[in-house]
């Protein structure tokens, strides 16, 4: 089975472009990690200890590191260095001395505080957000949680309260703390749909086929998981509840499909299909019906993917030119637009705000050819691209967080793929899963 008609690789497939830009010139990028403004310096105190249950200690020092990493990982952050907090736990405004926190060694314009304890079988978590520099009203952000104790509590009320100040300083943009990643991975034994937080956490098998799974994409309200699954017989769209815990029926599978991508409705989907002799991209409604050819061109097209912001439009790649490249077009097949020219590109992925795509590109491909697969981003209005990855080892499949701030992508190296993750201007660049092989990672949409 070559590698046209059974998308075991393909999330996508080419690309070069025109208009090249300097690496350093990334300020038309506005993807909410560099928008031109100064990051906020913030600090996050530890939390003070009340009472004397024996798992609090544990669930403290949890809390503590997931905040701070939470915020570190945010993307719009100058986090201040542990080293350089004042050593205190103020739990309550009234302990607060924000003098402290303003001035140096730690400087914050920023600091969150407040106090965690454990009653009655129960994680019970008070947390403020204050503004250093504003003595008359300090108080930005006041929380309260309180929610039944258990291994991962902790590490959950860690995450909300981070969002709910990433969303607050962050122009209302919520964080991406509680989402998800799905990615593939071998180490069971055989190719399986993985799930884990999105800072690498809490890694866990899904599905338990015994047979090759690959491409998993979140629907939008993270109900229902489709990918596809490689049989004796072809390749096949499956779709896995995630509330139900086992797969519900696609009737639309007939030939090789393969590449599913959800619509933003979560009503349709769009794959690319050999039925007819030639992959083409269609769509069909998850329940079976309206199934639609929207390509018809001579040459491979597969790895579709909606526009998240409206869903009127499609990006995918097409070899209908020779070698891959990336194309849209309208939702309904009209209006198509080859965006790319040159080198070979693979797995487009539109950003939230459906403003840019990123994809894997070989810019000079060939024998001998300079250079190898990086992860780019390209402005969709004016063509413009800028290189992401460089030299960290062949890197493919990348996705957009729900916050557009952020990338997960794969990268191989030494006959091994691991999922890393950065911030969309390329920054931060580090490695989410190290057991086994895994590959094709898809974050959720919120």
């Amino acid at each position: 089975m070559n590698r046209w008609r059974s998308g075991v690789t393909v999330a996508a497939m080419w690309m070069a472009l025109a208009t090249p830009l300097a690496a350093h010139a990334q300020d038309w990028v506005r993807t909410g990690t560099n928008l031109g403004a100064q990051k906020i310096r913030i600090a996050a105190a530890d939390f003070k200890p009340v009472g004397s249950d024996p798992g609090l200690a544990a669930a403290k020092q949890t809390f503590d590191q997931v905040l701070y990493s939470d915020l570190n990982n945010a993307g719009i952050f100058d986090v201040v260095s542990k080293s350089m907090a004042p050593p205190v736990t103020p739990g309550s405004p009234q302990e607060i001395n924000l003098a402290s926190w303003s001035q140096p060694p730690a400087n914050a314009a920023m600091v969150a505080f407040g106090a965690i304890s454990i009653q009655n079988g129960r994680d019970i978590v008070y947390g403020w957000l204050f503004d250093t520099k504003n003595t008359q009203s300090p108080q930005v952000l006041g929380q309260q949680y309180n929610e039944a104790a258990g291994p991962d509590t902790a590490r959950h009320i860690a995450h909300e309260f981070a969002d709910a100040i990433i969303s607050r300083l962050g122009g209302g943009i919520n964080g991406i703390a509680e989402s998800q990643i799905y990615f593939v991975s071998n180490r069971s034994g055989a190719k399986e749909i993985w799930g884990m937080d999105y800072d690498g956490a809490n890694q866990h098998q899904i599905t338990h086929l015994g047979q090759i799974a690959l491409s998993p994409r979140i629907s939008p309200d993270n109900g229902r998981l489709a990918f596809d699954e490689l049989t004796n017989h072809g390749a096949f769209i499956r779709i896995y509840s995630m509330s139900l815990h086992r797969l519900v029926r696609f009737p639309v599978n007939d030939g090789t499909d393969y590449s599913p991508a959800w619509a933003p409705d979560g009503n349709t989907i769009a794959f690319s299909s050999s039925r007819t002799g030639d992959p083409e991209i269609w769509t069909a409604s998850v329940s079976g019906f309206n199934l639609r050819r929207i390509t018809a061109y001579r040459g491979p097209d597969v790895s579709p993917v909606y526009n998240p912001k409206t869903g009127n439009q499609i990006a995918w790649i097409s070899g209908r030119t020779g070698l891959p490249q990336v194309y849209i077009m309208d939702s309904d097949g009209t209006n198509v637009q080859r965006m790319t020219d040159g080198g070979y590109a693979t797995s487009p992925s539109w950003s939230p705000n459906g403003q840019f795509l990123a994809f894997a590109w070989s810019r000079h491909y060939g024998p001998g050819a300079p250079g190898g697969q990086d992860i780019y981003v390209m402005d969709i209005a004016s063509h413009r691209w800028i290189q992401l990855t460089h030299d960290i080892g062949r890197t493919d499949f990348p996705s957009w967080s729900p916050d557009g701030r952020h990338i997960v992508f794969q990268v191989g190296s030494h006959g091994r793929t691991q999922i890393w993750t950065m911030l969309a201007d390329g920054t931060q660049q580090h490695a989410l899963t190290k057991a086994g092989g895994n590959q094709m990672p898809n974050w959720s949409w919120k």
